[in-house]
């Protein structure tokens, strides 16, 4: 082989070196740059919305996110449970939520997205001092409830009640409703916590 030819080999050879290289330099620029796209367990934290999927809650379940690091349930009520908030309108100390928090879109009995009255939405947590309530969701005498309780959830710290819309029973600690949190249906089984509807 002639020197030229060597030459040349060589040449290739150092090519082909500096293009891996290169190749696996700009994979490796790429990682933290597609990485830093993605929201931060902080930038979660500080109210990045929270995208659920809803498919697997049957009627009747509960199921917790996080959320601006607070629990937010997510019910799908029985047509029984959305009964009983009529029944016990007279018992519930702000019956049409005006001193609570919660989307306009929300401002009804079941508080909750119009379109889908059969799904809660809601920060778990009680009004009265921050404690975390527990979901009643059988009807008559159980811990914490009278003989006549309809179901709902029971603030186990003070003895808070409310019922299956987030409304509090009269004479209990709790000042006001459970929040409920801005939400947007992106598709029929799939809720974003932390954004309003477009048309709302």
């Amino acid at each position: 082989m002639s020197d030229n030819g060597k030459l040349d080999c060589g040449r290739r050879r150092l090519i082909f070196a500096t293009a891996t290289v290169g190749g696996a330099g700009a994979v490796a620029a790429a990682v933290p740059f597609v990485s830093s796209m993605l929201p931060s367990e902080r930038a979660k934290a500080a109210g990045a919305p929270v995208e659920v999927d809803i498919s697997r809650l049957e009627s009747g379940q509960m199921m917790i996110v996080e959320w601006q690091g607070k629990p937010v349930w997510i019910v799908r009520r029985t047509p029984a449970m959305l009964e009983t908030l009529a029944q016990v309108t007279g018992e519930i100390s702000d019956p049409e939520s005006k001193a609570s928090q919660q989307p306009d879109y929300c401002k009804n009995q079941q508080r909750s997205y119009e379109k889908r009255p059969e799904v809660l939405v809601m920060i778990g947590i009680c009004t009265h001092l921050g404690c975390s309530p527990s979901a009643k969701f059988k009807a008559g005498a159980e811990e914490g409830m009278t003989a006549d309780w309809k179901g709902g959830f029971l603030c186990p710290c003070h003895g808070s009640t409310f019922d299956f819309a987030g409304r509090v029973f009269k004479a209990k600690p709790a000042p006001t409703n459970l929040p409920i949190p801005p939400h947007r249906y992106l598709s029929e089984q799939r809720i974003l916590i932390g954004e309003h509807p477009t048309e709302a």
